[in-house]
């Protein structure tokens, strides 16, 4: 808990995503992007997102989650960084099921063990105003979009959608044959999404499994993306690649997401505890109170 002169974290990862969670739900501090980047430049406090939990705003959630990228920027969701709450959420309520809120909406969170916590990552996003693009898509299980020559591109027609953050998926035969910290940037940056977006690089190799890399909009190349996950997922199942329950592997192991017939999208997967810190209060504008 927050104290008058420094604030504790806990370190985990979700199959190598570079987690730091801060509790904060007993006090009015709220973090700043600069704050932000400069607790993830620390060594001992590095991450690809961080999850602060605040007061709960709705009833019958436990706790209001903000989540940041390492850039300072706000993202609406993460799979891996919510099984991460999960999983401390558990132990501290002596519960396993519980509602957490983040930007993206109002989450159910499942805990078995410390190996299979699901996360219902809510309802995916199809339409180009809500992903959002910049201009109209009537179809985006492939939008216009390409990187290369015309006649011959490296990469194109992205399926695009949004899992609690922007995604755009590209189908190719070898994840691990192009470079994506080359292209990631140049594509997080597109004109084409106002908002960023995560860039994936996806193989479908059997009806029920799809290898993936991404690049995540303000964090880089991670070893795994859990919304991005559920993004190649609902996406190859929308263009009937694959059935609507698959296992997704990525560089840091794999997940399993299932599009439900009620339109919700469902990851699992395990998490990792690393250790315990504090945050230089040196690297905060202001003290928590």
């Amino acid at each position: 808990m927050a104290t008058s002169t420094s604030i504790p974290f806990v370190k985990m990862n979700g199959l190598g995503n570079e987690i730091v969670v801060v509790d904060l739900r007993t006090s009015a501090k709220i973090f700043t992007p600069d704050e932000v980047s400069a607790i993830a430049a620390e060594r001992s406090s590095r991450f690809d997102q961080m999850m602060v939990l605040h007061a709960p705003k709705t009833k019958g959630t436990q706790a209001h989650v903000r989540i940041y990228n390492a850039d300072g920027s706000e993202a609406g969701a993460c799979g891996n960084g919510m099984r991460c709450v999960g999983w401390l959420l558990s132990k501290s309520l002596g519960q396993d099921a519980f509602k957490v809120e983040t930007r993206a909406g109002v989450l159910d969170v499942i805990v078995r063990d410390q190996s299979s916590i699901t996360v219902d990552m809510g309802e995916p996003k199809f339409d180009w105003q809500d992903i959002p693009l910049a201009e109209e898509f009537r179809d985006t299980r492939a939008i216009e979009l390409q990187i290369g020559p015309i006649d011959d591109p490296i990469l194109h027609s992205p399926s695009a959608v949004n899992v609690g953050n922007p995604h755009a998926v590209f189908w190719v035969d070898d994840v691990m044959s192009y470079d994506l910290e080359r292209f990631g940037p140049m594509l997080e940056n597109h004109p084409v999404f106002p908002e960023r977006a995560n860039i994936s690089l996806a193989r479908v190799t059997a009806p029920d499994a799809i290898i993936l890399r991404t690049w995540e909009r303000g964090a880089g190349l991670t070893l795994a993306c859990g919304s991005a996950a559920c993004a190649a997922a609902v996406c190859a199942a929308r263009k009937k690649l694959t059935g609507r329950k698959v296992t997704v592997t990525l560089p840091g192991g794999p997940l399993v997401v299932e599009w439900t017939s009620q339109n919700r999208v469902l990851m699992t997967g395990p998490v990792e505890f690393e250790y315990e810190g504090m945050i230089d209060s040196g690297k905060l504008s202001e003290v928590p109170v």
